[in-house]
């Protein structure tokens, strides 16, 4: 993909899901990817992936330089917890532009949170992430993890133009080891990346997703 597909275009919602019925897994267990607590939650949701992505998430790790880790910041998302994250976002963009239709306040919220129908996080397929040193210390990638581009000028772009030279070569050490794992990026956040979910099955022209949304039982 060439341009740059939001999550509230029509293709990703037309793709169909058929569900592979994979678990969702508690990446915490076993200690093999760090686990930033920053996102946590009482149930432990945000600690939890599908098996297939943690799986390529391991392996993407192994791409990464010495002394270089992945920094896992989320991955499940309860659907109730998407919709109240997109109506929020949606509000406060309709408040700021009150002249803006609802299909304009849609795909502009969709930049930063996806539509809840089809979000990759609520189906497990999802995760947020950065890169940290071997005592912790977290990569310059140009803004912080989640930062909207009202906040950070269009800099949460993958490909923003406006971050210096070491975040732009921390951001393409992040992109290289994620994609030789099999994950694809969300163009509009450099965190954010996925494997199974409908954005997943349009980057690489699948003919359906393999995770759909779900509640973690």
């Amino acid at each position: 993909m060439n341009e740059i597909v939001l999550m509230s275009d029509p293709r990703i919602a037309a793709i169909p899901v058929v569900d592979c019925g994979e678990a969702l897994v508690d990446i915490r267990i076993g200690g093999s990817v760090t686990v930033d607590p920053r996102r946590g939650d009482h149930s432990g949701a945000f600690a939890h992936l599908r098996e297939g992505v943690l799986t390529r998430l391991l392996k993407a790790q192994q791409f990464l330089p010495p002394g270089i880790r992945l920094l896992f910041i989320e991955g499940y998302r309860p659907p109730a917890l998407q919709r109240e994250y997109f109506q929020r976002y949606a509000d406060e963009l309709r408040l700021a532009n009150p002249d803006w239709p609802p299909a304009r306040v849609r795909e502009a919220a969709s930049r930063y949170v996806s539509p809840p129908e089809i979000a990759p996080h609520s189906a497990g397929a999802a995760v947020d992430l950065t890169l940290v040193t071997a005592d912790g210390r977290e990569l310059d990638m140009g803004t912080r993890v989640n930062a909207n581009p009202e906040e950070s000028d269009g800099a949460c772009y993958t490909d923003a133009d406006n971050v210096d030279s070491e975040a732009r070569a921390n951001r393409r050490m992040l992109i290289d080891a994620l994609t030789a794992g099999g994950l694809v990026n969300y163009p509009t956040e450099w965190w954010h990346w996925s494997f199974g979910d409908r954005y997943w099955a349009l980057a690489t022209e699948a003919d359906h997703a393999v995770y759909g949304p779900r509640e973690l039982r």
